[in-house]
């Protein structure tokens, strides 16, 4: 009897022991569990996974751009791709920068790193796959037209022109490059968003570069944020010198001080688009043409400049250019102004307005051609949409235009303004 009692007694405390040590297994194998789970997890998301830091991620809201704006969405459609800019994550209600997004089409996975707090909810925005370089964009277009020289003034471009761009007819519509396809009448697929800011395409370059003008922090198509400020064009008026972007007292064609508007463009430059300077083509030029209508040019004499001759003396034959046609007007800057010109072949013609073009703001601008002297005269587009003439002292709109290289990378978007291309 005293030894079947010890064999109890050993039994139980074997027991004891084998439900403590099972105890501890379990608890080790659960801390391990969570602590791997702390570090990455997948949910499943449309055949695919959202791929992130943390357990404990809250949720995810997704929207899809259409044709209205961007729609809440319970998933995200074939052919869409994630907009990086848009997107953004909070943690506890506050925006948190230091997140970073990114969406695999192929595995359509999504991944959010990295995650450190608690509390994270993430908000994505999908637009419709769209082009992703210069071949592209101008392919997007399904209808290519050419308009003859003269033009007259019926021969204005207004009205929806979406879907239809434009190019040379020949080599007299060259640049200084070479072949150009530009927009004219009122497209709603030119629409590029770069730099954090909205343009509008104004050509594609002989060089392939894109030619855009600013149109605002949002889509505005009319209105003051359409442009940076007002100024003048220049504080001076009684010289024929002041009719240049860049100018030299006592030469006709010099580039050694800027102007008063020049001054503004380089200022907002350096502020805004200065860590932006890979993206931008200097080579292509903006041309601040100063050639003579006729006769000879001299400081204080009267004249009429060859953007004149072209566009203004005979409403039966207008011929504006895309070329710059003296080496010493094409000035290789990152930033300037829309030509004359360019207004023209948009549509906007000097002699009756419109406001149905993609250029017409309800504001009046600058452009940077001249237009009369000795009272230093340049050509701007009015706030009724017509191309017209005032002096340089005057103060009009301030809208910047740039060239982006040939070889710019597009990350997807269709031109629209609730869709515009994105600059990668």
């Amino acid at each position: 009897m005293k030894i079947e009692t010890l064999k109890k007694s050993h039994l139980k405390r074997n027991i004891m022991i084998g439900v403590v040590g099972v105890l501890i297994i379990s608890v080790m194998i659960l801390n391990f569990t969570r602590a791997k789970y702390r570090t990455t997890q997948s949910i499943p998301l449309v055949n695919g996974t959202i791929n992130y830091s943390m357990a404990d991620f809250n949720a995810v809201a997704i929207y899809v751009n259409g044709d209205n704006g961007y729609i809440k969405a319970d998933t995200i459609p074939d052919g869409y791709v994630l907009n990086e800019e848009e997107s953004y994550c909070t943690v506890n209600g506050e925006e948190d920068t230091s997140i970073s997004l990114s969406y695999d089409t192929s595995t359509k996975s999504l991944s959010v790193t990295p995650m450190t707090t608690k509390g994270t909810k993430c908000y994505l925005y999908f637009d419709e796959k769209g082009i992703t370089n210069i071949e592209e964009l101008i392919a997007n277009y399904s209808t290519v037209k050419t308009r003859t020289f003269p033009f007259t003034t019926s021969s204005k471009v207004e009205g929806n022109t979406t879907g239809t761009i434009y190019k040379s007819a020949n080599s007299n519509q060259y640049d200084n490059d070479g072949e150009v396809y530009y927009f004219a009448g009122n497209p709603t697929d030119n629409w590029v968003k770069w730099a954090g800011f909205y343009w509008r395409i104004i050509r594609i370059n002989g060089n392939g570069s894109i030619r855009m003008i600013y149109q605002g922090t949002s889509a505005n198509t009319t209105g003051t944020n359409t442009q940076l400020q007002t100024s003048a064009f220049n504080s001076n008026y009684d010289r024929s010198e002041y009719v240049g972007l860049k100018y030299t007292t006592g030469s006709q064609h010099g580039t050694g001080s800027n102007s008063t508007i020049m001054g503004v463009l380089e200022t907002w430059y350096n502020s805004k688009l200065a860590s932006y300077a890979d993206d931008i083509d200097t080579n292509v030029g903006f041309c601040s043409d100063r050639n003579l209508q006729s006769g000879s040019w001299s400081s204080t004499g009267s004249h009429h400049y060859a953007a004149y001759g072209r566009l203004v003396s005979s409403s039966s034959n207008v011929n504006p250019s895309f070329k710059c046609s003296n080496s010493s007007d094409l000035l290789k800057i990152p930033i300037g102004l829309i030509t004359a010109d360019e207004v023209v072949m948009a549509g906007l013609p000097w002699n009756g307005s419109t406001t149905s073009n993609y250029l017409y703001t309800g504001q009046h601008y600058w452009t940077m051609s001249p237009y009369y002297c000795p009272s230093a005269i340049v050509f701007g587009v009015t706030s009724v949409g017509w191309l017209n003439s005032t002096r340089v002292s005057v103060e009009y709109g301030v809208r910047p235009v740039i060239n982006l290289k040939a070889d710019i990378q597009f990350s997807g978007g269709n031109g629209t303004s609730s869709n515009p291309y994105v600059v990668s």
